[in-house]
Parts: C-alpha cells; sequence; structure tokens
C-alpha cells in the first residue's frame, strides 16, 4: 500500500514526516549538488540580511511589542497550514530542524520561545506588514526591508525549483 500523497491541506505532522523522510533518504545529495549547494548559501545570506533589514528597521521591535503586550496574531495557529511539504524539506536542507509539537497552544506550529523557528519562511511570512507598521513608518525606511525580502523571495522560489528537479533525479 502506499502512503497517501502530501498536499498542502495535509496535517502539518504529516507535512513534517515526508520532509524528514525525503531528508534523510536524499539530503546528503542534494546538498552535495554544487547548484544546489550554491542557492542554499545565497538563500542563507538572502534570509539573514533581510532579518538584519527588520531589526534596523525598527519592524522586529514593534512586532515583538505586538506579540507580547498587544496579543499580535501574525504568527497564530494555523498559520503553518500554508506550509508546503516541500518547503520544510528546503528547511531541513538548511540544517534547520522542525519541531515536534507547538510551543505555543495559540500559535503557529513553527513559532517558538524567540520567534520563527525556519529559515526558509512562506511569502506571507516574509513580506507581511500590518497597517500598524505601514501607517507608521515611511515608505522610504521600509524600501531596504522589502528589497532584501523580495531577494530572499527570489532565490528561495529557485532553491525550491531546483530541489523539486533534484528529486526527480
Amino acid at each position: 500500500m502506499t502512503p497517501p500523497e502530501i498536499t498542502l491541506e495535509s496535517p502539518i505532522e504529516e507535512k513534517i514526516a515526508w520532509a524528514e523522510r525525503l531528508y534523510e533518504e536524499h539530503g546528503a545529495r542534494l546538498q552535495a549538488d554544487p547548484s544546489v549547494a550554491d542557492l542554499l548559501e545565497r538563500f542563507r545570506n538572502a534570509a539573514r540580511a533581510s532579518h538584519r533589514e527588520m531589526a534596523r528597521s525598527g519592524v522586529a521591535e514593534t512586532c515583538v511589542h505586538c506579540a507580547l503586550h498587544e496579543g499580535g496574531s501574525c504568527c497564530g495557529k494555523g498559520l503553518e497550514d500554508r506550509y508546503s511539504a516541500l518547503l520544510l524539506l528546503v528547511n531541513r536542507l538548511l540544517e534547520c530542524p522542525l519541531p515536534r509539537e507547538r510551543f505555543d497552544p495559540q500559535g503557529c506550529f513553527f513559532l517558538g520561545e524567540n520567534g520563527c523557528l525556519l529559515l526558509a519562511r512562506h511569502v506571507i511570512c516574509v513580506n507581511y506588514l500590518c497597517s500598524k507598521i505601514t501607517r507608521h513608518m515611511e515608505p522610504a525606511r521600509l524600501r531596504p526591508l522589502r528589497d532584501r525580502e523580495g531577494e530572499e523571495l527570489n532565490l528561495l522560489f529557485l532553491l525550491i525549483e531546483k530541489v523539486k528537479a533534484g528529486l526527480k533525479d
């Protein structure tokens, strides 16, 4: 009997199990592929640059304050349902461990004590800014962040496509 197909609608635990299984079976080969390795490193650098810019711009501080003191819901329960198993596999290829249980009963499955546990995040997690931020921050102050996010998401797309192709080999 073949296992059920993993889809976007599959429970998060099944997506994680799929990603872990494929990482065990194909991770070393994919990471050794020079084009995948290059994209992994370029993506890692872009994601870090995006995080630095988020802190520099003051967005990170605003988000933390909202989450801790205003009941923010950006990283709420159910957001993990948007994550594909392939995106989770990319996190494993980046040596990012996947959680086995939810830290916050009301939070996203990937929300930890200090924020998101993933390096490769869903597009909405990368570029969503609530109206509190967009109303109070000048566009010029947000532009460098948006530029870094764009680079991060472009590289993530290329990486996912390369991993998909590598799994077919």
